[in-house]
């Protein structure tokens, strides 16, 4: 009995982490580079989700090639909007794909 309680109140916990920071596990959208992590993604976040309105962030790199930072976030009409952050995490540019825009490049190399 005691162990269910303990996975219920694991299983809660996890949830109310989850739902209350707003950020869903941020990865590199391309594959390379690295993810921010820590205090960074809070303060990476923070800026680009009021920029887009809104929405969940589902990519970070650190040391973008166009930027200091770049998250990506995609709202709730499904378009992706990436955000460049220079290192005092101030928005300095953005691009927005449209919800069925296809944006990773196929295997076959389309």
């Amino acid at each position: 009995m005691n162990i269910t309680r303990i996975g219920i109140a694991t299983a809660v916990g996890a949830a109310v982490v989850a739902i209350g920071t707003g950020i869903a596990t941020a990865q590199p959208d391309d594959g390379e580079g690295t993810p921010i992590t820590g205090e960074a993604l809070t303060k990476a976040s923070q800026p680009a989700l009021a920029f887009t309105g809104g929405g969940t962030v589902t990519g970070t790199e650190v040391g973008d090639e166009e930027s200091y930072y770049e998250v990506e976030v995609t709202k709730a009409d499904g378009s992706q909007v990436d955000i460049q952050l220079d290192e005092n995490f101030v928005v300095v540019s953005s691009k927005t794909d449209p919800p069925d825009a296809d944006t990773e490049p196929d295997g076959d190399g389309n």
